[in-house]
């Protein structure tokens, strides 16, 4: 029964890059494209980024298509590209925001790679375990150098700022949860249309 509910039946997905040609790494440069440019446009329009969580989408959607690889680096460019090229997110956050990044991408790659989990549980392991990574990182960085930011500003404490981030980004959080299991979904399906073709 639980592996009916959580584990997918063998199929030719996800299209896990190996990094061993070109193709690889033109899909991961596009998808770290696209997680700079959407939060950059969502910005223009003062819709903060930190409350719709648009660049996590880009990363979760890497590493569940294209496995732990991709996922990973795909989370550790993508801050660190919009970073270079925006200002955004700002150097404070820069650290903790790249390991829950590339934890995302890590997990939800391995989860759906190397465990064959259906879409909505390796989500919902990466977005766990992503948050799980970020108040490790949080707390480091209160260690080190005595300092606890969110997104709202300088925190009391590691703890208040993981719950900070949590509450501003519940509506991205919601969304991711909706809209990534339905991306996964019409991917496997045009996947299995061009491998039957």
């Amino acid at each position: 029964m639980i592996n009916k509910i959580a584990i997918s039946k063998p199929q030719p997905f996800p299209v896990v890059l190996k990094y061993n040609d070109i193709r690889s790494y033109a899909l991961t440069a596009v998808f770290v494209l696209a997680a700079v440019l959407v939060p950059w446009i969502f910005h223009q329009f003062h819709l903060a980024g930190p409350t719709f969580l648009p660049m996590h989408i880009f990363v979760l959607i890497g590493g569940l298509v294209f496995g732990w690889r991709a996922g990973l680096i795909i989370g550790l460019l993508t801050p660190l590209a919009s970073y270079a090229v925006s200002g955004m997110p700002v150097l404070r956050l820069l650290p903790q925001i790249v390991i829950e990044l590339s934890a995302y991408g890590l997990i939800a790659g391995i989860l759906r790679e190397k465990y064959n989990l259906r879409a909505i549980w390796s989500l919902l392991g990466a977005m766990v375990g992503g948050r799980l990574a970020l108040l490790l990182a949080l707390l480091t960085i209160y260690l080190v150098a005595g300092e606890s930011y969110s997104p709202l500003g300088l925190e009391t404490n590691p703890f208040v700022a993981f719950w900070s981030v949590i509450e501003q980004g519940w509506p991205g959080i919601a969304v991711q949860m909706v809209s990534i299991p339905v991306i996964i979904w019409l991917v496997g399906k045009v996947t299995a249309k061009n491998i039957q073709e």
